[in-house]
C-alpha cells in the first residue's frame, strides 16, 4: 500500500489471494469520510463490489478508472453518513 494526501493505492496483485479482501476492507475502514483509495487488480473486481454493498451499504462510491484487459483500477471513496439528529453512534463507521 502507498499513500498520497487523501489517496491510498492498494495493489491487490501483490497480496496473497486469501488476504486480498480483508486487506482491502482494512484500507477502506482506515479512510476518513471524503478520502478515497485506488484499487489495482488483474481482473474485474466486481465480486468485491458486491461484498462492499453487503458490508458497507451507503458508505462508499465505486468508480472504474481503467477496465482491463490486463489491469483494472477502481477508485473507492468513503462517503460520510449523516444522521437525522446530527449525532453519530459510531456503528456505521461514519464517526471515523
Amino acid at each position: 500500500m502507498t499513500t498520497t494526501a487523501t489517496l491510498i493505492s492498494v495493489d491487490a496483485r501483490s497480496i496473497a489471494p486469501p488476504n486480498r479482501h480483508p486487506s482491502i476492507f482494512l484500507a477502506f475502514r482506515n479512510l476518513a469520510a471524503g478520502e478515497a483509495m485506488e484499487l489495482i487488480n488483474d481482473h474485474d473486481p466486481r465480486p468485491l463490489f458486491y461484498q462492499f454493498q453487503a458490508e458497507a451499504p451507503g458508505q462508499f462510491s465505486w468508480d472504474y478508472l481503467e477496465r482491463g484487459p490486463e489491469t483494472w483500477r477502481v477508485r473507492i471513496s468513503r462517503i460520510a453518513k449523516t444522521h437525522g439528529n446530527g449525532s453519530c453512534c459510531g456503528s456505521c463507521g461514519g464517526g471515523n
